[in-house]
């Protein structure tokens, strides 16, 4: 048997329920994962509420998407993986669980030198930041904006954007401007009069911003310190980005991603778990809960008070 979390009505963090069901089989070029770690994700929450566009429910739903583990069967097809191999995995289908299905293309080899909690924690937020950064054309000597620079996408693009050497100015609250200054770059702080805070920092002006915060505030400052709106780049206010002419990839996007995106999503896993396992990648991890607690790890994600990540343990 395994044991899952899912939904079976739209609502608040108690609609989740841990019930235990039938190991499932892989099919075709898939895997059985025998999961150490799952990643909790705002998208997660999202759609649970019902926030996000999905279909009607008509059968139990099941939640996360990104997770660790152990490979503990193959099915059809599947080439390069064994039962036994130690991954990490994106894009599950119900990554909440102690046993998940995976295809293999979403699966990447989790290096031992990080931790099952680092490794569930890597994929939205790596895949997100890489991918905005690779699309805005962040690279040495780009002056980088990053609203929201203290959660978990913002940590990832601050530290990619340094890797590459770019200068990042971050915006966060006064409890979270250390660390920013840990990852490598200049905090500032959000409210009134960002703009011109931004600009005595680099007054040389801002290349590129990625907007992870989603607030008016963020995108107003935002258009005032670029020239060109293509520019600015969120992941928060897709729904909102044609009206302003900035770019968007998820945050409710009706523009999906090019297939040139998404392989930068995956290819942004093996390339942060990498670099982690050298000690030049940080993943902080700000909670660590049992599986049979989701319900407490969304209530937690809802309060907005967690920096990092929060990850379930089966």
């Amino acid at each position: 048997m395994a044991g899952v979390v899912q939904y079976t009505e739209f609502g608040g963090p108690e609609v989740l329920e841990f019930v235990e069901v039938a190991t499932p089989e892989p099919g075709d070029g898939e895997v059985l994962l025998e999961v150490r770690a799952a990643g909790v994700n705002p998208i997660d929450a999202k759609l649970r509420a019902g926030l996000r566009a999905s279909t009607p429910i008509t059968t139990p739903r099941r939640v996360g998407s990104d997770a660790s583990g152990v490979v503990a069967a193959v099915g059809p097809g599947v080439e390069g993986w064994a039962v036994g191999d130690e991954v990490i995995a994106s894009g599950v289908r119900g990554a909440y669980a102690t046993h998940a299905i995976v295809a293999a293309s979403g699966l990447t080899r989790k290096p031992t030198a990080i931790s099952w909690a680092q490794a569930a924690a890597l994929g939205v937020p790596a895949g997100t930041a890489y991918q905005s950064l690779k699309s805005l054309g962040v690279g040495q000597g780009t002056t980088l904006l990053v609203h929201a620079a203290s959660g978990a996408v913002g940590q990832a693009a601050v530290q990619f954007a340094r890797a590459w050497g770019a200068t990042v100015i971050g915006t966060a609250g006064p409890a979270n401007q250390d660390r920013l200054r840990q990852l490598g770059a200049i905090p500032v702080e959000y409210g009134p009069g960002l703009a011109e805070r931004v600009r005595a920092i680099a007054p040389q002006g801002v290349d590129r911003v990625l907007d992870a915060a989603g607030t008016d505030e963020a995108i107003a400052a935002s258009l005032e310190l670029v020239a060109d709106p293509q520019q600015v780049g969120t992941i928060v206010r897709g729904a909102d980005a044609p009206g302003w002419g900035i770019r968007a990839w998820s945050g409710g996007s009706a523009t999906p991603l090019t297939a040139e995106e998404k392989a930068w999503r995956h290819e942004a896993v093996g390339v942060a778990a990498e670099l982690a396992a050298r000690g030049a990648f940080d993943i902080e991890i700000a909670r660590s809960l049992p599986l049979e607690q989701a319900a407490e790890a969304h209530r937690l994600l809802a309060g907005g008070k967690v920096r990092g990540k929060i990850v379930l343990l089966p």
